[in-house]
């Protein structure tokens, strides 16, 4: 909806912008912020390195919770997110990290990624747009598609970040098992 209004009267895009409230600005800001800290080499632990997962499936429930919790497609809504996100963890999630983790320290040596950032953005565009098409077409949260659609892309974002995750504490239990054993 935002996306065709915008493209046919994009004059539109200063009001849509005027009107956004204040805070949802601090947090693009907060968030962007967070995904720039992803882009150099770092060290963090295993209790840092899962806050962002937990914090943007958090992100991911509650827009799909404010977005379509009065759709008469909840259960499909539910449904879809969760095939989504499983979906996406196991393609993510078996892959190789290029980080390393020391068990000595229990800690990680990070290298810079624009993934996290891209993503990060992704998650609050998604976030952006629902919430001013549902300003502009509060039905929608009752169209199969729509609802659906948006269910699946923020399922796909929570399975994203939590597999990528899952890479990293692999390669915790992985070493941390060998230190053990040596």
């Amino acid at each position: 909806m935002l996306i065709q209004l915008v493209s046919q009267h994009p004059e539109a895009l200063g009001t849509i912008v005027r009107n956004t409230p204040a805070w949802v600005w601090g947090l693009l800001a907060a968030l962007l912020a967070l995904g720039a800290s992803q882009l150099r080499a770092r060290t963090a632990s295993l209790a840092r390195v899962s806050l962002l997962p937990v914090t943007m499936t958090a992100f991911s429930v509650w827009g799909s919770v404010t977005a379509l919790g009065g759709s008469h497609l909840l259960a499909q809504v539910i449904g879809v997110w969760f095939a989504a996100a499983a979906v996406l963890f196991a393609a993510v999630a078996p892959g190789r990290t290029a980080a390393q983790y020391d068990p000595v320290r229990r800690s990680y040596q990070l290298p810079g990624s624009a993934l996290p950032l891209v993503l990060i953005g992704g998650v609050f565009l998604v976030k952006y747009v629902v919430g001013v098409d549902l300003a502009i077409a509060p039905h929608l949260v009752q169209d199969e598609h729509y609802a659906l659609t948006v269910a699946g892309l923020y399922g796909a974002f929570a399975g994203i970040f939590a597999g990528r995750a899952a890479r990293l504490w692999r390669l915790a239990l992985r070493d941390s098992g060998a230190a053990m054993s040596a």
